[in-house]
C-alpha cells in the first residue's frame, strides 16, 4: 500500500463516517475538525503497512494502475528495462528517510566497503560538530546519532556483532531502532540546512513562506513531515552520499516518446575556509522511486 492507496482508503472512511450523517451535519464541522479527523484516519490506515516490505518484482506496479493512467503504464514498462525490483516502505512522511536507511545500510552490508564507512563516519563527526555550534545540546541527538553509527558497524562482516541482511531487515522493521535512524537524519539534514541558510534559502522561499529556522523546526526535524528536493540535497551533502531519485508521475512526454526521468544529488564537497562548492563524480548507489507524495526503493538490474 502506497500513499495514493492510502489517500483513497482515508476518503472512503471519511465518507462512510459522515455520510450517516444529515447534509446539515456536514456544514457543522469546523476546517480543523475535519483535518484532525482526516489525520486520525491516516494514521490508522499507516500503521497497517510495515515500515518495509519484502522485495518484489517491478511488475507489481501495474497492478496498482491497470485502471489508470495509460502513460504511468508505459512508463513502468520503460523502467522494468533498467530496474528489476521494489521494496515499499510505510507512508507515514518519514518514507524517504526510512528508504535511505535500509537503501545505504543494505549497499554496505554488500559492498563491505570499509573506506566508505570511513568517510561517512567522518562526515557524521562534522555533522555533531555542526550541530554544537548552532547551539543544539549534545543530549538532544547524541542518542540518534549514536544508533546509527552501531548499525553502520553491525553491517561490516567479520565480528561478534555482525548481521545479515534478514536481521539488518528485522532491524529496519522495529520502530525503536527505525524511528531512531530517522531521527538521527533529520537532524544531520537541518543542521546542513541551517549551516547552509543562504544557499537554501532561496528554495525554502519558492516551497513555502517560512524562514530557514521556521522551516527546520516545523517540516524537517518532526516526525512524519514529508522530504523534498531541499532536505534530499542537504542530506547527500552533508554525508558525501549520492542519491538517484527516479520521478514516475502522469506528465506526458515530447513527441508522444515515453520517457521517465531521473535526478542525481551528487554530495558537494567544500575546501576548508573556502565557500566555492565543486561537484563530486561518484554515482548513485541508493536508487529510490519518487511517486508524488511517496518515496520506495528501486534495485537495478
Amino acid at each position: 500500500m502506497q500513499d495514493q492507496d492510502v489517500d483513497v482508503d482515508v476518503a472512503d472512511a471519511a465518507k462512510e463516517t459522515f455520510t450517516s450523517s444529515e447534509t446539515d451535519d456536514w456544514k457543522k464541522y469546523k476546517d480543523d475538525d475535519i483535518m484532525q479527523q482526516h489525520s486520525a484516519i491516516q494514521a490508522e490506515q499507516a500503521v497497517k503497512v510495515p515500515f518495509l516490505g519484502d522485495k518484489e518484482p517491478l511488475s507489481s506496479l501495474e497492478a496498482e494502475y491497470h485502471l489508470g493512467n495509460s502513460i504511468v503504464l508505459e512508463k513502468i514498462k520503460v523502467l522494468s528495462e533498467q530496474y528489476a525490483a521494489i521494496r515499499r516502505t510505510r507512508g507515514d512522511g518519514n518514507c524517504f528517510f526510512r528508504s535511505f536507511m535500509f537503501g545505504y545500510l543494505e549497499h554496505i552490508l554488500e559492498s563491505q566497503d570499509h573506506n566508505e564507512v570511513q568517510h561517512i563516519k567522518s562526515n557524521i563527526e562534522e555533522c555533531k560538530k555542526t550541530l554544537q555550534s548552532l547551539g543544539y545540546a549534545e543530549f538532544t541527538f547524541e542518542d540518534f546519532f549514536a544508533l546509527f553509527l552501531e548499525q553502520l558497524d553491525s553491517v561490516l562482516q567479520g565480528s561478534e556483532d555482525s548481521i545479515s541482511h534478514d536481521e539488518l531487515l528485522c532491524r529496519s522493521r522495529d520502530p525503536s531502532i527505525s524511528d531512531y535512524v530517522v531521527m538521527f537524519f533529520r537532524f544531520v539534514t537541518s543542521g546542513e540546512i541551517r549551516k547552509r541558510s543562504e544557499f537554501f534559502e532561496p528554495f525554502i522561499l519558492g516551497l513555502t513562506n517560512t524562514s530557514v529556522e521556521q522551516f527546520c523546526k516545523s517540516a524537517v526535524e518532526p516526525m512524519g513531515e514529508e522530504s523534498d528536493h531541499v532536505q534530499i540535497t542537504a542530506l547527500s551533502d552533508a554525508l558525501g552520499v549520492p542519491i538517484r531519485v527516479v520521478y514516475l508521475d502522469r506528465s506526458s512526454c515530447e513527441n508522444n516518446s515515453i520517457n521517465v526521468n531521473h535526478h542525481d544529488f551528487i554530495p558537494t564537497s567544500r575546501e576548508v575556509g573556502n565557500s566555492d562548492v565543486s561537484k563530486t563524480t561518484n554515482r548513485p548507489s541508493i536508487t529510490l522511486l519518487y511517486r508524488p507524495g511517496h518515496y520506495d526503493i528501486l534495485y537495478p538490474k
